[in-house]
């Protein structure tokens, strides 16, 4: 018998106590330990096979639910469960939200151990589906097959697949039917595209073996309207590639910008191959209070757009601009926060390590014609220094929202040396938020704290902090 069928055990009538990290619930063993598992939701009576056995916790599977949680609520995907993408779908909206506040308080109470204001209750999404602008799937011929089909008697002729990875796998697609993240004609455009390739006998990638044609399918939508779609393929085949593009370029006219990638390397980045327009425009609009923004293939713009103009409201608010102050803008990417408060500020100088975007920030305040708004490229840690302070002046505010990872030291140093009035800290991770603001905490003093829900159905949480000048 192997070590591992050794270490797993099974635990019988097991309370949910808690939702935890990476959209686990949280549950105890009957020696103390913690269980990790990762199909149930607080409330839950469940029994609880483990798959892996630490020191200090488990990690296991509900494999059966004796008492259903209040908390729980029927999945509208019909791949919930299978797809990785949507880990709180079987939990009301109500309890996501509320245990989303539930981390970011314990991450800034537990990890930052600073004195805090009453934390405002979270701002919620309106749209809880089909809220997203940007789905990306891949393309595969060996399709995953789910526990009820490997069980059917039926025969499955076509494994050709086009979905999400399988979680922890990065050979195996799950071949999706309809996705609820993204509004159509997404689904219609993923479906269409799959089935006609199908037909035409156009090969499906394989990862494992580098071969086939067809590798990921891109789609970006706008709040205006406007439709982006971008097939990569692995090789140049023009005949089937156009077959692919005309397909889409016939089927559906309302795209605005259709696009393709040749990729012969050994991974699915784009930011590094260039990027063909094959009909409409290379780049679709966005708009935010008359502010427009365009978006190309490389583009970051925030996922959820009605949720982003609360976040970036929430901001400019906590940054409490008049007219006559300077603002930095830290990880400013395309100057989206930047261009959004300097109506309100005297001058604002965005600095962001990624080159691309730092151009199309420079295009879009040109384009809206914002001329107090200056940007700048490198890495912040070598960027943001003592000459730098000395060319654009000593700021009043600095707004920063960096990477999941946080502020580098060498940043937080120098924040703590610049003494800014006032510090807007928007955050995806609290916990790595909480880290910064305990360096902070001898010079500045939290005034206020705003979650936010940018991704219903998941775990995810951005958080937006003010901090004062003690």
């Amino acid at each position: 018998m192997s070590r591992r069928k050794k270490t797993r055990k099974v635990f019988t009538d097991v309370q949910v106590i808690d939702a935890g990290a990476k959209g686990k619930a949280i549950a105890k063993a009957p020696d103390g330990r913690v269980i990790f598992i990762n199909n149930a939701v607080p409330g839950d009576v469940v029994d609880v096979q483990t798959q892996k056995q630490r020191k200090a916790y488990y990690e296991g599977t509900a494999i059966k639910i004796n008492e259903y949680s209040p908390k729980r609520t029927e999945p509208e995907c019909q791949h919930f469960g299978t797809c990785g993408g949507c880990k709180w779908q079987n939990m009301h909206y109500d309890y996501q939200l509320e245990y989303k506040q539930r981390e970011v308080v314990n991450n800034l109470q537990r990890l930052g151990k600073i004195e805090l204001p009453e934390i405002t209750p979270i701002s919620g999404s309106k749209e809880i589906y089909f809220y997203r602008n940007k789905m990306e799937f891949s393309f595969s011929d060996s399709k995953w097959l789910t526990l009820k089909q490997i069980q059917s008697d039926k025969i499955i002729e076509d494994r050709n697949a086009l979905g999400f990875h399988i979680p922890g796998m990065w050979d195996k697609i799950l071949d999706i039917d309809k996705c609820w993240l993204q509004r159509d004609p997404s689904n219609a455009i993923r479906n269409g595209v799959k089935d006609f390739a199908t037909a035409n006998n156009i090969p499906f990638f394989n990862t494992r073996n580098q071969e086939g044609l067809l590798r990921t399918l891109m789609i970006r939508t706008s709040s205006i309207g406007e439709l982006m779609v971008l097939i990569q393929f692995f090789k140049e085949d023009k005949q089937q590639r156009e077959l692919v593009l005309n397909y889409l370029k016939e089927t559906f006219p309302e795209i605005t910008s259709l696009l393709y990638v040749i990729n012969e390397k050994g991974n699915d980045t784009i930011y590094d191959q260039e990027v063909i327009c094959y009909s409409g425009r290379d780049h679709i609009f966005e708009e935010m209070e008359g502010l427009q923004f365009k978006i190309n293939a490389k583009s970051f713009y925030q996922t959820n757009s009605e949720q982003a103009y609360e976040l970036y409201k929430i901001t400019r608010d906590f940054a409490g601009l008049t007219g006559a102050e300077t603002v930095f803008d830290l990880y400013t990417g395309t100057g989206t926060i930047a261009q959004f408060v300097a109506k309100e500020a005297k001058k604002v100088i965005g600095v962001e390590a990624i080159p691309d975007a730092i151009t199309a920030a420079k295009a879009n305040a040109q384009l809206n014609g914002i001329e107090n708004v200056e940007f700048y490229v490198g890495d912040m840690k070598n960027v943001f220094n003592d000459a730098f302070i000395a060319q654009h002046g000593q700021p009043d505010v600095i707004i920063t929202d960096p990477p999941r990872d946080g502020m580098h030291k060498d940043v937080v140093a120098q924040l703590a040396k610049i003494k800014a009035d006032r510090i807007v800290y928007v955050s995806c991770n609290s916990a790595t938020q909480a880290r910064d603001l305990a360096m902070l905490d001898e010079l500045y003093k939290v005034e206020r704290i705003q979650p936010v829900d940018m991704f219903p159905q998941t775990h995810h949480v951005e958080n937006v902090v003010l901090l004062k000048l003690r």
